[in-house]
């Protein structure tokens, strides 16, 4: 059955969702009300019982005549992905697993990082949540879930982007953009943030898990701060990588010094890749700043919509709420011993994240 037109003159909608809890259902009901084609695209997929409810619901929609794709990463999902290509196959699914383990051995590095769905060329998630249920629990079950935010696309910019998933061809020109980095990797990408960094006149909020920026990065980051923007970052306090809050408070006394602020938020692993300016722009996907995503497949949501920018604000505002603020008396007041440990374990950090992201794009 063919997928119903989209009108190209109507404008596409955003909505964010607040991670797992938010869009795993309404992604769950998108895959079941399908009647085209489902494309998902995710670096890890876990055969937990929130993998398992997808895996039931992609087999369902193939079985029923729904053309149902699934790109998963080799080293992401290397417990699971054989047993979620089984289990999908035998549906009439069709699974692909990109670079697998063994794909090392011949030098081929580079991870497919993107989490998008994609439903009858008519809806679109985009974001950083993975499948697997770190992302599912409730706030206040133990830890609670990765803070993360989803996109919830439906218009125009939806369609084609199964097509352009396999290219990594520029996205169609609108005010809701959803960028693909390809294998000549993920520069398009970052350009976005430096223009929208750079013509910040308010306001930037960034919410980042991986916040290893470039130097270039970094002084747009500073030089938005002292022309009297406002600029915060909200940051790890916790993380699911070794060493990667390290390497990013070795940029706290430089950017704190320029006037940004910064919150580590601490009450559950912060795995967000978004930034919002001027109540106006939204970044939102799975694109980090650090040189590894500079490398992988990325997908990347520019929004030019004041409402979904809105809700991106909020997102950031009610988690810097309940996040630890980070003074510049604290980091200046460390004693030289400290300092020099973590010093040297951040740029240890930052120089392994480097060494890999030039050995992904060779």
């Amino acid at each position: 059955m063919a997928a119903p037109a989209i009108d190209p003159v109507a404008p596409s909608r955003v909505r964010i969702l607040d991670g797992g809890p938010e869009a795993f259902p309404r992604m769950l009901a998108a895959i079941e009300a399908a009647q085209d084609a489902v494309h998902l695209e995710v670096y890890a997929f876990a055969l937990d019982r929130t993998g398992e409810r997808f895996a039931e619901a992609l087999a369902a929609a193939a079985r029923r005549g729904v053309r149902v794709r699934v790109v998963v990463d080799g080293v992401g999902s290397a417990l699971d992905g054989r047993a979620l290509a089984v289990q999908l196959e035998s549906a009439g699914a069709q699974v692909r697993i990109y670079n697998p383990l063994r794909m090392l051995l011949l030098g081929r590095f580079r991870r497919n990082h993107r989490k998008v769905l994609v439903v009858d060329g008519e809806v679109a998630f985009v974001g950083g949540v993975n499948i697997g249920d770190e992302y599912a629990a409730p706030l206040a079950d133990g830890g609670g879930a990765w803070a993360d935010l989803v996109a919830e696309v439906r218009g125009p910019a939806c369609a084609g982007l199964e097509a352009r998933l396999g290219r990594g061809h520029p996205p169609p020109r609108g005010p809701v953009r959803i960028w693909l980095s390809g294998i000549g990797g993920g520069w398009p990408l970052r350009r976005r943030y430096l223009k929208s960094i750079g013509a910040a006149r308010r306001t930037v909020s960034i919410a980042h898990g991986y916040f290893l920026p470039d130097r270039r990065l970094v002084r747009t980051i500073t030089a938005a701060a002292r022309r009297r923007v406002e600029v915060t970052l909200l940051l790890p306090g916790v993380s699911d990588i070794p060493f990667a809050r390290q390497a990013a408070a070795r940029l706290y006394g430089r950017l704190l010094r320029a006037g940004v602020r910064i919150y580590e938020w601490e009450r559950s692993v912060l795995h967000a890749k978004a930034a919002a300016m001027d109540g106006e722009r939204l970044l939102l996907g799975s694109f980090n700043l650090d040189p590894l995503s500079l490398a992988n497949l990325e997908t990347l949501l520019e929004a030019h919509e004041a409402g979904a920018a809105r809700e991106g604000e909020t997102w950031i505002a009610r988690h810097l709420a309940l996040a630890r603020p980070v003074l510049r008396e604290e980091v200046e007041g460390r004693s030289l011993a400290q300092r020099w440990l973590l010093d040297l374990l951040g740029l240890w950090a930052a120089r392994a994240a480097r060494w890999v992201g030039w050995l992904l794009r060779r």
